[in-house]
């Protein structure tokens, strides 16, 4: 019960870091996505199932507090834990290589589906000008983020498990 209540509450505190902090920051021309970086991490570190869950509740926040189709983001970010799930029987998770490429490779699949289902579909066709101004200066500091923010996620989820344990 502890686990289930410390994650919906780092959830929402990546949500409010994300969507009220740094946007006030005016130093930063884009900001990370913490949202996508806690789905992919706890993904990648606990598996499938906890991508799932982590991906369905920072789906459903920010199609909540966003317009659009209900389940636009919540989808993608299900898909997004799914898969960096799957990748957790192939890698071991104390090596950052691994977490630094899914965090690109996410990105840009956040970034590309934004693209395609916000913008290509108006007919806004730039994708030059989307790719360069918008997708690279936060494909860079998600990674920049992911490298500070992973190992405090694997830390957190290691003594939760660690303290799990001692009191079974």
């Amino acid at each position: 019960m502890k686990r289930i209540i410390f994650n919906v509450l780092l959830i929402i505190l990546a949500f409010t870091i994300q969507n009220c902090i740094f946007p006030m920051l005016p130093f930063l021309s884009a900001a990370p996505n913490l949202l996508l970086i806690l789905t992919f991490s706890f993904g990648f570190i606990r598996g499938k199932q906890a991508g799932m869950f982590y991906g369905l509740f920072a789906g459903l926040l920010l199609d909540l507090f966003y317009s659009g189709p209900f389940g636009f983001y919540a989808l993608l970010y299900i898909y997004i834990g799914y898969i960096n799930g799957i990748c957790t029987k192939y890698y071991y998770e104390d090596y950052i290589t691994l977490p630094l490429i899914l965090s690109v490779i996410n990105e840009l699949v956040y970034n590309l589906y934004i693209h395609v289902f916000r913008f290509l579909i108006r007919g806004r066709l730039d994708l030059s000008y989307y790719f360069w101004e918008i997708m690279v200066p936060e494909i860079i500091f998600t990674v920049v983020t992911t490298l500070l923010v992973y190992r405090m996620f694997l830390y957190i989820t290691r003594k939760i498990e660690e303290l799990a344990k001692r009191r079974d």
